[in-house]
């Protein structure tokens, strides 16, 4: 399903809705070219015809992934599709795997070395993919579409609060998608209880959020806010008669009692019955298998091929190198403690901030393409359990509307409120997903989810605002480095939890070496860990390898590296591996393909 990019901490274009099913299902077309003989009944003449009919049928699979990719489907040759919101079972995971396998086929049919560089690269990110996929097919019950801040229960309302309605088609779709609510969610429910069955449901206090944020969803059907934004997006659909307009709202009401709320209702008593019976409250490595299995996790959220080990050291290296350079900075100026404590910001308007931002990065980054952007609020029900932030992934085909939420919980101040707004706008999540949709990479790769990344552009990015914020260079100097290594506690912390099998003991005391001892604190932050493995990897490790990749700029280019060059090689490729990443860059850091001819 459509993936939201949220900001840190906690924090999705790119985490997936649920995970192994929206991915798995990206290849549904494929099982229908293969016979029972086993011979490929239709061939491709041409790579990017293969790579044409992969986008059209997976993106049909799901309505919602292809309503937030397409807003004109038409144009890419989709006219017909069934309006669904994906499927859960052994029975679909099973075809998954055989469409992956065929996929794969017919990848290794095309000669490599007779394709461009670009198609090489989709290429090379496409049998990454697949292969990434079908590593993971033995650890089915191990994946979890119910995630407090990233699950399908939290983040489908966010989805059809902001579903476009363009045209009539669109109205019909939504009310559609909204009446099988139920239906999706009784196969969630089912696959909860075969992952009970086998020993891998989810911890007490897992189960335990869940059931809290179906209850608060539940506890504003009154007044709630499915139901208001559909009213409002129907008042301003000028191509509705009033007539009209008031049938489908009254239709939309029913659909809502009659499918909305009893879905989250079962969730509700489904969870309250399957609670108590996970066999595991510590991290993955405590399960059959669990490191082999968050092995993969890292691997798939990060994009990373290095082992566990390596990765743990990578980040202590920075936090040492960061805390050193704290100290450092102090003792040159130790008023900066002070300061650090004390300085004001000239705005604290989100969309003042924003157009800021877009006009003080021009120095380093590809002049912004001229778009617009809505900055939201994320409504009352879901502000307990939602990220601080995160933004709307805009269309392929319409890159003019883009939307920003902020969690008016969180309480964003001065430069949090600015640097969040720098990760999920510009130059982050949004500058970084209109760029490279400007640059025109391939269509099939926008199905593909990279979140080391986009999340590690983005946190990159984030470090990077803290200069273009007007302060003291020391001071945002300071600031950066300090926010560098509170997220490398994080990292640290999920290697132990689900690598190294620390207890919550063992958690809080590593945090208290770094001066972190409130025991509420890191409480939940152990829990948020636990039910989210991997989760803060996509932004920290994503953040040192892009790290690794400037540096990577620097010696190619030596004097003739920029920001600006390197910045936009990276944006040229798109989201991919950072194997991969590292294989290209030399070819888009030339200056052919900073003029676009690369071929």
């Amino acid at each position: 399903m459509k993936k939201i990019s949220f900001h840190h901490m906690f924090q999705k274009k790119y985490l997936s809705i649920y995970g192994i099913f929206a991915t798995l299902s990206a290849f549904s077309f494929l099982l229908l070219s293969q016979p029972a003989d086993g011979s490929l009944k239709k061939t491709y003449t041409s790579f990017d015809c293969f790579c044409t009919d992969l986008f059209r049928e997976s993106i049909t699979s799901n309505t919602i992934n292809l309503h937030y990719t397409l807003a004109n489907p038409a144009s890419y040759g989709i006219k017909d599709y069934k309006v669904s919101l994906g499927s859960i079972g052994k029975k679909s995971h099973e075809r998954s795997l055989l469409e992956l396998e065929n996929a794969n086929h017919i990848l290794s049919g095309f000669s490599r070395e007779q394709l461009s560089v670009p198609e090489q690269m989709t290429y090379d990110v496409l049998s990454d993919f697949i292969n990434a996929e079908l590593s993971g097919s033995a650890y089915y019950y191990y994946d979890e579409p119910l995630r407090s801040s990233t699950g399908t229960q939290a983040e489908l309302p966010i989805l059809l609060a902001e579903y476009t309605f363009r045209n009539e088609k669109d109205v019909t779709d939504y009310l559609e998608l909204l009446s099988g609510l139920d239906t999706y969610f009784e196969g969630i429910c089912t696959f909860e209880q075969e992952k009970s069955e086998a020993g891998l449901f989810m911890s007490g206090f897992a189960a335990k959020n869940i059931i809290a944020q179906c209850e608060q969803f539940l506890n504003s059907k009154d007044d709630h806010y499915l139901v208001n934004t559909f009213t409002t997006r129907i008042d301003a659909a000028g191509f509705l008669t009033s007539e009209q307009k008031d049938a489908y709202k009254a239709k939309n009401s029913q659909i809502f009692t009659e499918h909305v709320l009893p879905a989250y209702e079962h969730l509700k008593n489904c969870m309250n019955e399957l609670s108590g019976t996970g066999n595991n409250e510590k991290g993955l490595c405590h399960l059959p298998d669990g490191k082999n299995y968050y092995t993969l996790v890292i691997r798939s959220c990060t994009g990373t091929s290095d082992s566990i080990p390596e990765l743990e050291a990578l980040v202590k290296n920075r936090r040492d190198s960061d805390l050193s350079g704290i100290g450092a900075l102090l003792k040159k100026d130790p008023s900066l403690a002070v300061a650090s404590e004390s300085y004001d910001l000239s705005d604290s308007d989100p969309t003042a901030i924003l157009n800021h931002l877009k006009d003080v990065i021009a120095e380093d980054f590809p002049a912004p393409v001229e778009t617009t952007f809505t900055v939201k609020y994320v409504d009352d029900a879901l502000s307990d359990y939602l990220a601080p932030a995160f933004y709307l992934t805009a269309p392929i085909d319409d890159i003019s509307q883009n939307c920003i939420y902020i969690n008016p919980k969180s309480n964003y101040t001065k430069m949090k409120l600015f640097t969040t707004l720098a990760h999920e706008g510009y130059p982050g999540h949004l500058y970084q997903t209109v760029m490279t949709s400007t640059y025109g990479i391939p269509t099939v790769r926008s199905i593909l989810n990279y979140p080391g990344y986009t999340e590690g552009w983005a946190t990159y990015v984030e470090m990077q605002s803290y200069h273009y914020a007007g302060l003291d260079e020391d001071l945002a100097t300071l600031l950066q480095l300090n926010q560098s290594a509170i997220l490398s506690l994080y990292s640290t912390a999920d290697f132990g939890i689900h690598y190294e099998g620390w207890s919550l003991d063992d958690t809080r005391d590593f945090f208290a070496k770094y001066g972190f001892t409130d025991p509420s604190t890191i409480q939940e932050i152990y829990e948020l860990i636990v039910e989210e493995p991997g989760h803060y990897q996509k932004y920290y490790i994503g953040y040192l390898k892009f790290l690794q990749l400037q540096e990577q700029a620097r010696s190619i280019l030596k004097d003739d590296y920029s920001n600006a060059r390197f910045h936009e090689a990276i944006l040229r490729m798109g989201p991919a591996p950072f194997p991969i990443l590292e294989k290209y860059l030399p070819v888009y850091l030339s200056a052919e393909n900073q003029k676009g001819t690369v071929s």
